[in-house]
Order: structure tokens, then C-alpha cells, then sequence
């Protein structure tokens, strides 16, 4: 099911919401269609709109200050774009830098994206002992970044100009 970026009246990303819940929200007034998928609609009886990519409440919501993204292995996945950071292929685990057993914790800094093969390889060792070298270090995205990133747009062009795209 496709996610649909909710920004704020004041254009600041909240949450990714199903599409279902995107087109509610916007059916109902409480929400604006900023951006669409190209050629794709939703048809009803009476109604017919575009499929939203990214929708902006129609009133402003008080979010409590959000100072960190919560670590999630899903997190982890996208922040490195499915790619193992040991080898550059596709990753489908998540690696931790320090291992578990050695202290090392579920934390932005210290996971990485990793095939099976390279975790498996690494096992319980650090990636100096194993001899593997990171290809990019590990980095913690802000709340608003990591909503971006969990849109999964590869091309800035994707997405409006005025809406930052995390490195």
C-alpha cells in the first residue's frame, strides 16, 4: 500500500499515513493534495481526485517537540537505502557495528544495513576484527528526515522543491 507524507499546516512533515487514511482526511476537508502521483486517481461514485503523494492539514496541530527518530531495524533499512554498508548490495538485515554481546546497542550509530552473507561473515566480531570496512558511517536522521526517507523517493525531483531531502 502506497504511504502518503502529512505535513502541517506550517509545511512540516508529521507522519506518513496509507493512502486510505490520505484520501479520508482529504475527503473530508481536513486535509490538500501538495503533491500527487502522476496519472494515477482514485474514482468513486461521485468523486474523483488525485492519488496524494503528500498532503498538508488544512489547520495547524500542536506536535509535542520531537528531538529524535525512534531506532527501528525498518529505520536502519531505509536511512541506508537497502544497501549492505559492508559490499554495496542488497541488504535485507540489519548489523550491529558493536555487536550486542559486546555492549553495543539498538541505536542509530551503531547499525548498519548488511546482506546476510556480510553479517554472517562480520558475526560476532567488530568490522576491524573481521577485516571489513564500512563504505559509510552510520548517522542518526532527524524525526523529519527519517519520514522523508521512509517515502522511499530516490530522485529529488520527485518531490516539491520547498520540501528538504535528507543526504
Amino acid at each position: 500500500m502506497r504511504e502518503t507524507l502529512v505535513l502541517n499546516a506550517s509545511f512540516e512533515p508529521l507522519a506518513t499515513v496509507s493512502l486510505r487514511r490520505a484520501v479520508v482526511l482529504v475527503l473530508q476537508d481536513k486535509a490538500v493534495v501538495e503533491q500527487a502521483h502522476p496519472g494515477l486517481r482514485v474514482r468513486a461514485a461521485a468523486v474523483e481526485l488525485p492519488v496524494p503523494r503528500v498532503i498538508r492539514l488544512s489547520r495547524y496541530v500542536r506536535v509535542p517537540f520531537r528531538r529524535r527518530a525512534p531506532w527501528s531495524r525498518r529505520g536502519v533499512l531505509v536511512r541506508d537505502q537497502h544497501r549492505c554498508a559492508y559490499c554495496g548490495r542488497r541488504a535485507t538485515t540489519v548489523d550491529h557495528v558493536l555487536p550486542r554481546s559486546r555492549g553495543g546497542g539498538d541505536t542509530w550509530l551503531n547499525t548498519v544495513a548488511a546482506c546476510a552473507e556480510d553479517n554472517h561473515r562480520k558475526a560476532d566480531r567488530t568490522p576491524e576484527q573481521a577485516g571489513m570496512r564500512l563504505l559509510s558511517r552510520p548517522f542518526e536522521p532527524t524525526p523529519s528526515d527519517a519520514l522523508v526517507l521512509a517515502l522511499g523517493v530516490q530522485e529529488r525531483s520527485a518531490l516539491p522543491e520547498w520540501l528538504p531531502v535528507p543526504a
